[in-house]
């Protein structure tokens, strides 16, 4: 027998069936918890965040109507918690920055590969972004999320979304150069 799917989940959860919300969660509480870990650089705010989305998913459940797909819906209304709880912070202490300061990541040459020390830049490159273009890139590459339900998302054209993609790739790699010393390639 074949298991439901995430639209059959929600529509018995929009239904009254709040249980099934816990496959839901089963099913995609990791992936939003790499979704907000790649904005934020802070694990627990992300463990927040996570928990806010399946919240708001239960307080708003009349509002999916299963015309999309699910994990569109889900990532609006977490595209949507990220925004809110930013907004929260003084614009001098945003999440971001705050996670930023409390880790170090600047690699320990003598502890870390070559493959971590890019790693680590990248994710401060990353974080150097605005929030919109950090948001395209992480929906589109490391979520990976098509073009149509990032446009879906964030309520504009699927050109927009590529135009928005490849200007914060372009930017993303001019950053991560900076950082690294490298001269562009």
């Amino acid at each position: 027998m074949n298991a439901p799917s995430d639209h059959d989940l929600m529509l018995a959860v929009r239904n009254g069936d709040l249980r099934q919300l816990g496959q839901l969660f089963e099913r995609h509480h990791q992936h939003l918890y790499n979704f907000f870990l790649k904005h934020t650089s802070n694990r627990e705010f992300s463990e927040d965040l996570v928990q806010d989305v399946f919240l708001r998913m239960l307080k708003y459940r009349h509002t999916y109507r299963g015309e999309g797909k699910f994990t569109t819906w889900m990532y609006r209304i977490a595209v949507n918690a990220r925004i809110d709880a930013f907004r929260k912070f003084s614009a001098d202490e945003q999440p971001l920055e705050t996670a930023l300061s409390l880790r170090s990541e600047e690699p320990n040459p003598d502890e870390l590969t070559e493959q971590d020390c890019e790693i680590a830049l990248l994710r401060k490159a990353l974080g150097k972004l605005s929030p919109e273009k950090r948001e395209v890139l992480i929906l589109s590459r490391f979520q990976g999320l098509k073009y149509e339900a990032i446009a879906e998302i964030s309520g504009c054209k699927i050109g927009t979304i590529k135009a928005r993609v490849f200007r914060a790739l372009k930017e993303l790699s001019q950053i991560f150069f900076e950082l690294s010393g490298e001269a562009l390639p």
